[in-house]
């Protein structure tokens, strides 16, 4: 019967609806998560990197002590910034670091060396590479926050798709096999309390049911016929 076929198709087609609504929920939280954490490691490692920088160099030995404690002390100051600098070199993540970075380059040895000018040029554009970090990582939790409410609301368009589909498929169903099977049912108990005249009755019938109904008319008249004579 094709009004079987459209129902088993319409069933079908509601389950696969809400198996995609549910993986396409978990796809986007899932996709979220990785991203979030990735961008926060990433900038989290200039930070840190800035942050030995500018410690090195608060720590500078200028005065004080014998100078050969001095010298070794600067060194090994100058030795951890060099490696402080080396791990933001190799970490650039977003393309306004690269600037700073050479900046930091170019004056930091003069730093050292006990350039007070040199120093806080230095200390600015570490400040600086702080701040475009820090900035990436706020960009980048609002992009997240922005995809999540994309997914939120996808999620909510496909559930209210699916709902008003259901309700169309529910008075599909009520409209082609609940009324007509129910149309059948009081016909039969009417046959057997008696009333030998009911006949199968309705308007905008599937041609399935059309069929069924002329059936059973049929053998309700022949039945009659039978029992007439």
């Amino acid at each position: 019967m094709r009004i079987a076929q459209a129902t088993h198709i319409g069933a079908w087609l509601l389950i696969w609806l809400n198996v995609l609504m549910a993986l396409g929920s978990i796809w986007i939280f899932t996709r979220m998560s990785p991203a979030i954490k990735e961008i926060i490691e990433q900038n989290e490692h200039s930070l840190e990197a800035c942050e030995k920088m500018l410690a090195s160099l608060a720590m500078l030995n200028s005065s004080g002590g014998l100078k050969e404690e001095r010298e070794a002390e600067n060194k090994a100051l100058y030795a951890k910034f060099i490696d402080a600098l080396n791990r933001a070199k190799n970490n650039i993540t977003e393309k306004e670091e690269s600037g700073a970075i050479k900046m930091v380059d170019d004056h930091f040895k003069s730093a050292f060396g006990g350039d007070y000018t040199a120093k806080a040029k230095t200390v600015e554009a570490i400040i600086l590479l702080g701040k475009i970090n820090r900035e990436a990582m706020i960009k980048a939790d609002l992009r997240a926050r922005q995809f999540g409410q994309a997914g939120a609301w996808g999620v909510v368009f496909m559930g209210t798709t699916i709902f008003f589909l259901g309700m169309l498929f529910k008075r599909n169903l009520n409209q082609n096999i609940v009324r007509p099977i129910e149309e059948i049912d009081s016909v039969i108990s009417a046959y057997r309390n008696g009333d030998i005249m009911r006949r199968c009755s309705g308007a905008d019938l599937p041609s399935d049911f059309r069929s069924v109904f002329h059936g059973i008319n049929e053998i309700l008249d022949q039945s009659q016929l039978m029992y007439k004579s």
